[in-house]
């Protein structure tokens, strides 16, 4: 009795992420033998897995070299079978993996660079939107700045990273020698975000990473304000939070005021 499709599409699947189950009866060849048959297909399916993490991460290959590269797109495979139709989408737990498994995480200029890479894969496949302008701005009555808050272009990724993941990266990007990894003293933050075609990115001030991660979510003027005090003396934080908002209005960060 022949099995139905979406069974022999299971144990297929099966074999692809495990090289196990019983897919293997289900072969009939008078060339090769049903293992060798799989084979050829489980090992295009991780060469293509592979091939779009190097079109990913190509700081992370660079600093790694291609061999010990391949070495850790096949150990994240193992440990992070894809789960979505898109392959798009398969790297986007790798920074995690490399904190998190041995031999990867004692080097931890690595995780940085893989959550470097990725913010800018989600900044560049972010949908487009609206930009709010210093115009916008200014036709704002006085007495609504308290309560207006601040809609973030969807494209804007906030990161925080404690290694010179950048600077790895525009070498890697140029083709040029990477610079050998350096910590900072703490975590700084930083902002990655598209307008049209083209990536940016920069680092932030503690002062900037928090405001910016507080009109995400969701706080208006006046609480931004009063945040900020910790770090700017009340009598310049409005002043100071204007001015941020007119350099990030400029930057086409900012998508809509309400």
């Amino acid at each position: 009795m022949r099995r139905r499709l979406p069974a022999l599409q299971e144990d297929f699947q099966s074999y692809l992420l495990s090289l196990s189950g019983a897919m293997e009866q289900e072969i009939v060849s008078d060339t090769l033998d049903a293992r060798m048959r799989l084979q050829i297909y489980a090992d295009a399916y991780r060469l293509r897995l592979i091939e779009a993490l190097e079109t990913d991460f190509v700081a992370l290959r660079a600093a790694l070299g291609p061999e010990e590269f391949d070495r850790l797109g096949r150990a994240y495979i193992d440990a992070n079978p894809s789960d979505h139709y898109s392959v798009r989408y398969f790297g986007r737990n790798l920074s995690r993996f490399l904190a998190q498994t041995d031999p990867y995480r004692e080097q931890p200029v690595l995780a940085d660079i893989a959550r470097f890479e990725w913010a800018m894969t989600d900044a560049f496949d972010a949908p487009d939107a609206n930009v709010a302008t210093v115009a916008d701005m200014a036709a704002v009555p006085p007495n609504d700045w308290p309560g207006l808050r601040f809609a973030l272009h969807p494209s804007l990724q906030r990161i925080d990273l404690q290694w010179n993941a950048s600077a790895i990266w525009h070498a890697a990007d140029k083709d040029e020698a990477l610079p050998a990894p350096e910590q900072a003293e703490y975590p700084v933050g930083w902002m990655i975000w598209r307008q049209g075609l083209q990536i940016y990115f920069r680092s932030l001030s503690v002062d900037q990473a928090w405001m910016l991660d507080a009109l995400g979510d969701g706080q208006n003027f006046a609480e931004v304000c009063e945040g900020l005090t910790e770090w700017i003396d009340a009598q310049y934080v409005a002043g100071h939070a204007a001015g941020l908002l007119k350099q990030w209005v400029t930057d086409g960060l900012i998508s809509g005021l309400h």
